[in-house]
């Protein structure tokens, strides 16, 4: 089962990789470092809420939206279904 910080994680990433930016555009434009950007993708740390602000803006997406998608992936996990 996986964690909601690798959740929150994969949903940053899908949402990157369709916005076409690499981690390091992706870092620059939400005032991190893009290792943290990696960490964050990876599900390795807790963020605050701030942080999630942040990478919200930079990902063109209201935070509701991805808080959304890591509730539906979370609910098909709980469901034994896997979110596409």
């Amino acid at each position: 089962m996986a964690k909601i910080e690798e959740i929150f994680g994969a949903v940053v990433r899908k949402r990157r990789n369709k916005l076409g930016l690499s981690q390091e555009a992706f870092a620059d434009k939400a005032g991190i470092h893009r290792t943290y950007v990696s960490s964050i993708e990876l599900g390795k740390v807790q963020i605050s809420i701030g942080i999630a602000q942040q990478l919200a803006e930079a990902l063109e997406a209201p935070l509701s939206k991805l808080w959304r998608e890591v509730e539906r992936r979370l609910e098909a996990q709980d469901g034994g279904t896997e979110p596409t």
